[in-house]
C-alpha cells in the first residue's frame, strides 16, 4: 500500500490494529463504505497512544496475542476481527483483550459497516469539478484524453480522481503506468451501496502525489452496481477538486449513473467519416443525460475531414483539437503516463480543456 499521512490528533476517529495487509484492504473498504475516516497502527505499540480516545477500537486476528502481551488497558467498544479459520478460539482471546465482539468475516461484514458508520465525520469543502470522457468509437482516444486530463491537473496541484468506468477498456492503471502500484480496485468496491468516506476512499486507491486512480484488476470481469459508482462518485465530489471518469461507448447503468454527475461531457472522434457517423449515435444516446456536451476531435484527417465539419455534423461545440503526437504512443508503451512532461499537443489542450471547465456551472452530486 502506498505511505498514507497521519491524521490530525485532535479527530478522534476508529483505531485499525492489523499487519495483515489483505485484512487491513478490507477494513478499508469497510470503512469507506461506512462514511468513515480511520487511524492505523500496525502493532501495539504504534496503537498506544490512540488506544484509550478511539471511538472504536478493531484488532486484527494477527495482532490479539500480541495486544495481549501489550497489556493495553481494557476499553470499550473493541472488537477483535479476523477471517474464519483465523479467530479459534476467537471468544476466549477476546475477553482476555478485552473485546466486546468477534467479528468474523465477511459474514459480519455488514454489521461492521453499521459501527464504523455510527462513527462517521462529514468533512467540509465544496464540491469537485467533473469531467467525463468517452469515445465516438472504438480506439477514438477516450482513455489517453481522461489520463491526460487526471495527469495535467494533479499537475496544477489539484487533487485528482481518475475513475475507470469501462470494464472492457484495458484498464486505466496500464495507461498510466501503474499496474505495479497497490491499492483497492473496482471489485474492492462492487459491494459499496452506500456514502463513502473520503480520506477513506483515497488512502485506499492507488496514488501518487495529487493524482488518485479507481480502475480494474487483471481477475475476472464482474458487474459494476450503479450503487457502487454512485457512491464513489459522490466521495469523489465532497473530497476531490476534479474528477474524471473515462465511460464507454455502450453505456450501462453505472455509466449513465456517471454521466448524469459530469459537469461535462467530452466525446472524442477522430476526423474521419466513419467515426463520425458512430459517434453521433454515442451522442444520441449520451445527450439524454449530460446537458454539456462537446467535442474533441484528433487527428490526423486522411480525407482532409475538418474539426470544424465534424462537430457541425454531430451538433455540438468543438471544444478542441488533437494533432498527431508520435511520442504519445511510444511513451504509452513504456508506461509515461499521457501528458507527465506537461509538453506537447495532448498537455495542452487538457490545460485548455480544465481551464475551460472553471467556467462550466455544477450538475450536482450523484
Amino acid at each position: 500500500m502506498p505511505p498514507r499521512t497521519p491524521l490530525p490528533p485532535y479527530r478522534r476517529l476508529p483505531l485499525l490494529v492489523t499487519a495483515d495487509g489483505d485484512l487491513l484492504d478490507e477494513l478499508l473498504r469497510l470503512a469507506a463504505a461506512g462514511g468513515t475516516e480511520v487511524e492505523l497502527a500496525a502493532d501495539p505499540a504504534a496503537a498506544r497512544a490512540r488506544w484509550t480516545p478511539a471511538p472504536l477500537v478493531l484488532v486484527g486476528a494477527d495482532q490479539a496475542q500480541a495486544c495481549l502481551r501489550a497489556r493495553l488497558p481494557r476499553r470499550p467498544r473493541t472488537v477483535l476481527v479476523g477471517r474464519s479459520g483465523q479467530l479459534d478460539p476467537g471468544t476466549q482471546v477476546a475477553e482476555l483483550i478485552g473485546a466486546e465482539h468477534v467479528a468474523t468475516l465477511p459474514a459480519a461484514e455488514p454489521w461492521l459497516v453499521d459501527r464504523f458508520a455510527e462513527c462517521a465525520v462529514e468533512l467540509p469543502g465544496g464540491p469537485a469539478r467533473v469531467v467525463a470522457v468517452l469515445g465516438g468509437r472504438g480506439g477514438a482516444g477516450a482513455s489517453v484524453l481522461a489520463g491526460g486530463l487526471a495527469v495535467t491537473a494533479a499537475r496544477a496541484r489539484l487533487r485528482t480522481l481518475l475513475v475507470d468506468a469501462d470494464p472492457l477498456g484495458g484498464g486505466l492503471d496500464l495507461v498510466l503506468g501503474w499496474e505495479q502500484l497497490e491499492g483497492l480496485r473496482w471489485p474492492g468496491l462492487t459491494g459499496t451501496d452506500g456514502r463513502m468516506d473520503p480520506p477513506s476512499l483515497v488512502r485506499a486507491l492507488p496514488s501518487r502525489g495529487d493524482l488518485v486512480v479507481l480502475s480494474w484488476d487483471r481477475g475476472a470481469l464482474r458487474h459494476l452496481p450503479a450503487e457502487a459508482m454512485a457512491a464513489t462518485v459522490d466521495a469523489a465530489r465532497r473530497g476531490r477538486d476534479v474528477v474524471v471518469l473515462d465511460l464507454p461507448r455502450h453505456l450501462d447503468d453505472a455509466a449513465v449513473v456517471a454521466l448524469q454527475a459530469a459537469d461535462r461531457a467530452l466525446v472524442v472522434v477522430p476526423a474521419e467519416l466513419r467515426a463520425t457517423a458512430a459517434a453521433a449515435r454515442v451522442v444520441a444516446v449520451a445527450a439524454l443525460h449530460c446537458a454539456d456536451l462537446a467535442v474533441v476531435v484528433r487527428g490526423p484527417a486522411p480525407g482532409r475531414l475538418r474539426a470544424g465539419e465534424v462537430a457541425r455534423a454531430l451538433g455540438l461545440p468543438l471544444a478542441g483539437t488533437l494533432r498527431p503526437e508520435p511520442g504519445l504512443c511510444r511513451g504509452l508503451e513504456r508506461g509515461e503516463a499521457p501528458a507527465a512532461t506537461g509538453k506537447g499537443p495532448l498537455a495542452v489542450l487538457c490545460q485548455r480543456l480544465l481551464d475551460g471547465l472553471a467556467d462550466v456551472p455544477t450538475a450536482g452530486a450523484a
